[in-house]
């Protein structure tokens, strides 16, 4: 049974999440913590800056000349850099406020993989991530906090479909997973052929798995230029990526994200319980599980978001109808106080 978070725990998750979408959309190198230091080059002086990684390792760029117009930036820069200091110290104050409140916080680990993909440009990107962390993400935006076991996993899930979002501009998954320093692998394919889609924290349960929108018939990994990396082709992923929108992850600090519309994300929970082979028994159950809490709460305060998402779902065909009404059969019988939310879907679906 999901528990309504206090109005004022609403109003401070409203608040970080603006404050982190005013920083996003302002974001410049102002950002970046770091300092400036000289090059001689050819007898004459030139400035660059250097800054760490999410994992540490050094990079630098070159500013330019040592001149007049060099010593403005960089004080343009700690001028700006003041008013960014200001800004994460009122982040942090709100996420600490927010932990104390109760809300879903990420596993320390978690938190840092995802700072470190926000940071390479995933989320700017159009990634947007899914599975069981995104779920409990949605619930903080709903101001709703899920039972433990709904939404604890080992597996970090991020998706990005192949349109370019952003010409000329890349995030690469890969470095920014090694930056981090915490032992990160490639998960080597069945099939040697194959790139990788996943990676793993040697001797850890922490995975993250990469994946992208495909057909019934895609088998081999998808290789997504913009994150240079390849994914695993998903049959209805589509669906669930449509309409992301922006969601706070909240750990000591807080990062901005993207996750699926919490409407959606119920119907492919509902589509993919279907799917699933007997061998995946345990996560069609929490499939479902989590598709009930969604429809219960969704019934209640967003009913026109459940029909609005299943008529898109409907719109893909018959099949799709039908494997989610089968889905609802199942959700009725096993979670009954999501009884308002699968009628107002079953009345949509028929």
């Amino acid at each position: 049974m999901p528990e309504r978070h206090p109005e004022d725990t609403q109003t401070l998750y409203s608040e970080l999440l603006t404050l982190l979408l005013a920083r996003e959309s302002g974001r410049t190198w102002s950002h970046l913590a770091g300092t400036f230091t000289t090059k001689s080059v050819g007898g004459r002086d030139y400035l660059y800056f250097q800054f760490s990684d999410p994992g540490g390792s050094k990079r630098q760029f070159a500013v330019g000349p040592r001149t007049r117009s060099a010593h403005d930036i960089v004080r343009r820069y700690r001028q700006e850099r003041e008013r960014v200091l200001e800004e994460d110290a009122a982040i942090g104050r709100l996420a600490r406020m927010l932990r104390t409140a109760g809300i879903a916080v990420l596993p320390h680990p978690v938190a840092r993989v995802l700072r470190a993909l926000a940071d390479s440009g995933v989320f700017h990107l159009g990634g947007v991530l899914v599975g069981s962390y995104a779920f409990a993400l949605i619930g903080n935006a709903l101001g709703v906090r899920w039972p433990g076991p709904a939404w604890r996993t080992h597996d970090l899930d991020v998706a990005g479909g192949l349109e370019l979002v952003a010409p000329g501009l890349q995030a690469d998954v890969p470095r920014a997973l090694d930056s981090l320093a915490m032992g990160f692998v490639p998960v080597p394919q069945l099939d040697p052929r194959h790139p990788s889609t996943s990676f793993k924290v040697r001797g850890k349960t922490l995975r993250v798995d990469l994946l992208t929108p495909g057909r019934e018939e895609d088998q081999a990994p998808v290789f997504l230029p913009r994150f240079q990396a390849a994914a695993a082709p998903i049959r209805y992923l589509s669906l669930l990526l449509a309409e992301a929108q922006p969601a706070a992850a909240v750990d000591g600090g807080a990062t901005l994200v993207r996750v699926p519309d919490p409407a959606r994300f119920a119907l492919h929970k509902l589509l993919i319980s279907q799917l699933r082979s007997m061998a995946q028994h345990t996560k069609r159950t929490k499939d479902l599980h989590q598709a009930a809490l969604l429809l219960e709460v969704l019934a209640e305060e967003r009913p026109d978001d459940l029909a609005r998402a299943a008529d898109s779902f409907r719109a893909c065909g018959p099949g799709v109808a039908r494997k989610v009404l089968r889905a609802l059969g199942s959700t009725a019988r096993q979670h009954p106080a999501a009884a308002a939310g699968v009628e107002a879907l079953r009345r949509t679906l028929k």
